[in-house]
């Protein structure tokens, strides 16, 4: 029961990070072109995809 509920969390947690990601591709592409800054969005969608991955069915 609880596995299902983690594994469901994880999901839509991974799903969340990736819209995240997605809607700010703008800001991430002028944060880098014109303040040379990078935003870790791609470390954070990774992180929680393995994380999903990881849970045991």
């Amino acid at each position: 029961m609880f596995d299902r509920i983690r594994t469901s969390a994880l999901f839509g947690l991974h799903q969340a990070t990736v819209a995240v990601g997605i809607s700010l591709f703008p800001v991430a592409v002028f944060a880098r072109q014109r303040l040379g800054i990078n935003l870790p969005v791609r470390r954070l969608v990774e992180t929680t995809g393995e994380a999903y991955e990881n849970v045991d069915e």
